[in-house]
């Protein structure tokens, strides 16, 4: 398993590199995202953790390309920035997870294996499931709605698939939570929030909920159309 790190602070990437070759990784190491994107295109890591503020290329624009050509790969951010944008911004990019700094070698490996094991269970699942209008293709990572094709997100997947294989039924916060981000994971507050409005853009058309918000509970697909 291969895990890309770029970070422009040599002690911190070394100490990354040193906390997670003992867990059985391949570590390669960027010190800028120039370098992080020369690595990606050569090794095609399994994983990518990204600092945001990095030298001449940042960690949002390297997230904003390896997505554009690589929606499977998992991308987490690993950054000092704490606001609330920061943390949409890099979602939006198309980041699977947001690793406040300062955090623990063990919520570090957590997160990791988290982001990984979503993706193996997204993209190896069945064949193709309907959400109303939406034709789910899990392994494709995408959606069909008439014409229109959309990328989704190992973690979208996850949330449209629990949402189908439960139909009707209230999904709660914590339900959303254990089963899409994972037991060992306690994300911050606004996250699935987060997803959701974001998921919500890209399958919803005006006027329309396909994802139902249950005030103070969380979140339901009826199973209409």
């Amino acid at each position: 398993m291969t895990i890309l790190l770029a970070e422009d602070d040599p002690v911190t990437l070394e100490s990354l590199a040193t906390c997670l070759q003992p867990e059985g990784f391949r570590v390669l190491r960027a010190r800028d995202g120039q370098e992080a994107l020369t690595l990606w295109q050569k090794h095609k890591p399994d994983i990518l953790c990204l600092d945001i503020m990095m030298p001449g290329t940042d960690g949002y624009e390297v997230c904003r390309r390896v997505r554009a050509a690589d929606a499977t790969v998992p991308i987490l951010f690993l950054s000092a920035k704490s606001e609330e944008i920061d943390v949409v911004v890099g979602l939006r990019l198309g980041a699977d997870d947001f690793v406040r700094k300062p955090f623990g070698k063990h919520e570090l490996i957590a997160r990791i294996g988290s982001a990984l094991r979503r993706t193996q269970a997204a993209t190896s699942s069945v064949v193709s499931f309907q959400l109303g209008p939406l034709r789910v293709f899990p392994a494709e990572l995408r959606a069909q709605r008439g014409a229109d094709s959309m990328d989704l997100t190992p973690r979208e997947v996850s949330i449209l698939k629990l949402l189908h294989e439960r139909v009707g039924q209230v999904l709660s916060r914590d339900t959303l939570l254990d089963v899409c981000w994972g037991l060992d994971y306690m994300p911050e507050s606004r996250t699935l929030d987060q997803h959701i409005a974001k998921l919500r853009k890209k399958i919803e058309r005006e006027s329309e909920e396909i994802i139902e918000t249950v005030r103070g509970v969380g979140y339901r697909w009826r199973g209409q159309g």
